[in-house]
């Protein structure tokens, strides 16, 4: 394997860092948090809680489905939900999640999270009222940059109070063809 240098200057191994990352997501989401809580304080202060989370909002989506597309770039056989799930060691490393996978295949990656240090993190950051701004709103969108043709749907969040993180991404396209070969059947 080729070594490379990952956006962060650090090196790494492997088909887009996976296998020898040495900063995982929970670290570099802790390092952003640092930066923007006084932005965030600063822009709340001058324009209101409201206006400040839609700014906020609004940068971390663009940034995400550029993260996405990065990575997807990377990817040398193409994007895939199997690419997508190779991934996710990731956002994983340093005991992030307590992962229960549920169905991982080439239509459907299903999982629950049952402990989210990054949700334990931006409270103890006292940055629980954008905790999901910063992490969870991330998801839809890095997905939508790595693979369009990938949707997720989560119906909870432990960062705002879930039980569990309900994590169900599906090829776009599988579910019409499931339900074409269950009428044709």
């Amino acid at each position: 394997m080729t070594q490379q240098h990952d956006q962060h200057g650090e090196q790494s191994e492997g088909v887009n860092g996976v296998n020898g990352v040495t900063l995982g997501i929970l670290e570099r989401r802790r390092i952003e948090a640092g930066i923007i809580k006084p932005i965030y304080e600063i822009l709340k202060r001058d324009f209101g809680a409201e206006r400040a989370q839609a700014v906020i909002a609004e940068a971390v989506r663009g940034a995400a489905v550029d993260a996405g597309r990065e990575f997807a770039a990377r990817e040398p056989n193409g994007t895939s939900i199997a690419s997508f799930v190779a991934l996710q060691v990731l956002w994983e490393k340093d005991d992030a999640l307590d992962v229960e996978t549920l169905r991982a295949d080439a239509d459907a990656y299903d999982y629950n999270v049952h402990r989210c240090s990054y949700a334990e993190m931006y409270h103890a950051m006292g940055l629980g009222e954008i905790g999901h701004l910063l992490s969870c709103a991330r998801d839809s969108e890095f997905i939508a940059g790595y693979d369009p043709r990938v949707e997720l749907t989560r119906t909870s969040t432990i960062m705002q109070g879930g039980k569990r993180c309900d994590f169900r991404y599906r090829m776009r396209d599988a579910g019409a063809a499931t339900s074409a070969e269950n009428t044709n059947g």
